[in-house]
């Protein structure tokens, strides 16, 4: 099957995207490609513009307004997250198993964690330095190729290994670095230094202040299936959704008004200074609507699409999903839906995004969790409630999710990106009367 021109734009926004720094930075580039400007956040905004955005420490909010469509009219919201599960670094190297250097990890989100074992896996990540100037500069940092491993011990030394046995996050996953060596570095302060100056020579960089550093998966996105049926890949959940934002907005025409959240911190509860739980959205959001009735007004005729991957029925595993919602790879997006509003769809918010898949061509599948498992969540109910405004949760189907790597269609990408393109041109959104 032939890669299509979106599938190798997400396989090239994915590699370029090993962490939510990156994923926000390639955001950046994509959107001033398509004449969007950058707003600073800390100052006056004197020209706002029809399209513009905001970054803030691994989060992006961008916005596409038609110069005829008052925003009281409600805006087209997109929702996703940047952040996927993974292993983030701790500041010390440990020497204590010599010769080798290892580093020690914390899990970032509910990562599965066996998946981290025997990969070729490198470091990526955000790093303040002080400059010779004595300045402190922020810069993104990927060493680009295997650096750290974390190698399973062999099945004669454990054989009860296939037996379901707990992994300790302290004692098992700690990536080996390499020889402790008289050329080995002191810290890891001292080897991602190296780094910086390898790939910023004009920094002048002398020291690291502080870092937020994880492993990545360094094997790249690739097709597989007998037909190049599926996507196999690294951080799908939920740089999928992202490029899938971004895409749609940088294309949107209207004549309508847009906007995109891809918020860090999902992964971890979304409580952070650029979390769907903060006030990130909401500030930006009074920033172009300074007025609190013309905000109230557009938010009430407003719909967030939060955009989010969806749990696929497993071949292997048909009793872990509820037998008469059954979610197949490469048959259409999934609508997501839970008592408890742990997924932020209502039958109303539901019924505009099946209205508006039905006319762009494409069949929807509802998603339930088993009543007897415990549901996850998106951003989606948390905005809503932020905010005040209808919303509803779609996502791509996947397998594995918060693996290392996951996987879904190799048409699901480009079947989402057809319903949020309706989703963000339609010229009104689909009326829901209530009759009472």
């Amino acid at each position: 099957m032939a890669i299509t021109d979106s599938v190798a734009s997400l396989f090239s926004f994915i590699q370029r995207s090993p962490t939510p720094f990156h994923a926000v930075a390639t955001m950046r580039q994509r959107l001033l490609s398509a004449g969007f400007s950058e707003l600073p956040e800390g100052k006056p905004w004197l020209h706002v513009g029809t399209k513009g955005f905001v970054c803030r420490a691994g989060s992006l909010i961008a916005f596409s307004f038609h110069p005829e469509a008052p925003l009281t009219d409600g805006v087209r919201i997109i929702g996703a997250h940047t952040d996927s599960p993974a292993l983030q670094i701790k500041p010390n190297i440990s020497r204590r198993s010599p010769p080798y250097l290892a580093a020690g990890v914390e899990a970032y989100g509910g990562a599965l964690l066996r998946s981290w074992f025997d990969r070729d896996l490198s470091l990526a990540g955000r790093v303040c330095c002080r400059t010779q100037e004595g300045s402190g500069e922020i810069v993104l940092v990927d060493f680009e190729r295997p650096v750290v491993c974390i190698p399973s011990l062999a099945l004669h030394l454990d054989r009860k290994a296939n037996e379901g046995q707990e992994i300790n996050v302290q004692r098992d996953l700690c990536p080996i670095i390499g020889l402790d060596s008289d050329s080995a570095p002191a810290t890891l302060q001292e080897m991602v230094l190296d780094r910086i100056k390898a790939v910023y020579p004009d920094l002048r960089a002398t020291e690291v202040l502080g870092l937020d550093l994880f492993c990545y998966d360094r094997t790249p996105p690739y097709l597989a299936g007998l037909n190049d049926e599926f996507i196999a890949s690294p951080r799908l959940d939920n740089l999928l959704s992202c490029h899938i934002g971004i895409e749609a907005i940088c294309s949107h025409q209207g004549p309508s008004n847009c906007l995109l959240f891809c918020l860090n911190h999902e992964e971890i509860g979304s409580t952070s200074y650029s979390g769907a739980q903060g006030n990130f959205p909401a500030v930006i959001i009074d920033r172009l609507l300074p007025t609190s009735e013309d905000r109230a007004i557009c938010l009430h005729h407003s719909l967030l699409l939060s955009l989010d991957n969806a749990h696929a029925t497993h071949p292997n595993y048909r009793d872990r999903s509820d037998e008469n919602h059954e979610i197949l790879l490469n048959r259409g997006p999934v609508i997501k839906l839970n008592a408890a509003q742990r997924y932020s769809s209502t039958a109303a918010s539901a019924a505009i995004f099946r209205m508006i898949a039905v006319e762009a061509g494409l069949t929807t599948q509802d998603f339930v969790m088993r009543s007897d498992l415990a549901c996850g969540s998106t951003i989606g109910p948390l905005t809503a409630a932020k905010l005040g405004v209808e919303a509803v949760d779609v996502g791509a189907p996947t397998w594995g999710m918060h693996a290392i790597r996951e996987m879904t269609g190799v048409k699901d990408p480009d079947l989402l990106l057809r319903a949020v393109d309706h989703f963000v041109n339609r010229p009104v959104l689909p009326v829901i009367s209530e009759r009472w």
